[in-house]
């Protein structure tokens, strides 16, 4: 499968990655690379991404490396592990709306 995008910025490309599921936990962007990027990259068709595309994969398609491998791969970005803060949306309470 083949995912990529046109002049995105990398803090878009690491919110993709934490909206979609792609990696298991926030994704934050420590590139310190401005601008924004056009790229391409070819992965196994399965996990979230493939699901959000629609595709339904094969035992075929489950071949190639994992976004997060072809994302290094072919990328050249490495994702580390680390602690840190994030933001977080918190919802404490929720009503039904009024009739007025």
């Amino acid at each position: 499968m083949q995912n990529g995008s046109r002049n995105v910025t990398m803090a878009y490309l690491a919110q993709v990655l934490t909206g979609t599921g792609a990696a298991d936990r926030p994704v934050v962007d420590q590139t310190g690379l401005s601008g924004t990027f056009d790229f391409t990259f070819e992965h196994r068709a399965g996990g979230v991404l493939a699901q959000i595309a629609g595709i339904q994969p094969d035992p075929q398609g489950l071949q190639g490396p994992t976004v997060l491998e072809a994302i290094r791969d072919q990328l050249g970005l490495k994702l580390e592990s680390t602690r840190g803060p994030i933001r977080v949306l918190v919802i404490d309470h929720v009503e039904l709306p009024s009739e007025n």
